[in-house]
């Protein structure tokens, strides 16, 4: 046994392979342009016009949303078939309905933002849910927004966001292609 760690020792041990620079990357070469094609430009989204108040609420919302804990279920933890979405315990027993403080919060009325900027947009604009473009009549370019509703297929999407930026309205879900 000895005589094979000695055999071992004394082996010449195997220089490493000299390691291969690798080559230098190719300079990106941008494909010419097409002849008559629009360069791309970036076009700003449209902002709404809120005072100043509004404004200083919409911050004061995102800062207490930050600090807003996950509300978890009673026992999340132990069924996983539950999910972790929040839902009112209803025990009578229950420490959590009850409010005991080594429990998890539960949602109640100091987590709430601003009643100001409530329902609002995180942009400031207020939503409005279009379902055809007949919709878009009468809707203020300066404090609201158009979300496309889930069920409209592509080509009326696309007749409604044409329509939209007709008349200077943002659509906050423009869709593929916009």
């Amino acid at each position: 046994m000895a005589e094979k760690k000695k055999a071992a020792k004394a082996r010449p041990r195997r220089a490493k392979a000299a390691k291969t620079e690798a080559p230098a990357p190719e300079p990106k070469v941008e494909a010419p342009a097409k002849e008559g094609a629009k360069p791309v430009t970036h076009t700003a989204r449209k902002k709404p016009k809120l005072t100043e108040a509004q404004r200083l609420a919409l911050l004061l919302r995102r800062r207490i949303a930050d600090r807003r804990p996950t509300f978890l279920r009673q026992e999340w933890f132990r069924h996983p078939r539950l999910g972790m979405i929040w839902r009112k315990p209803k025990g009578d027993h229950s420490k959590l309905r009850t409010h005991e403080r080594w429990r998890i919060n539960s949602p109640s009325i100091g987590f709430r933002g601003p009643a100001a900027v409530r329902g609002l947009h995180p942009s400031g604009f207020s939503e409005v849910l279009v379902h055809n473009p007949r919709q878009l009549e009468g809707l203020n370019p300066a404090s609201q927004a158009v979300r496309v509703a889930g069920g409209v297929g592509l080509r009326k999407r696309a007749l409604i966001v044409a329509a939209a930026e007709e008349k200077g309205l943002r659509v906050l879900n423009p869709g593929v292609g916009a």
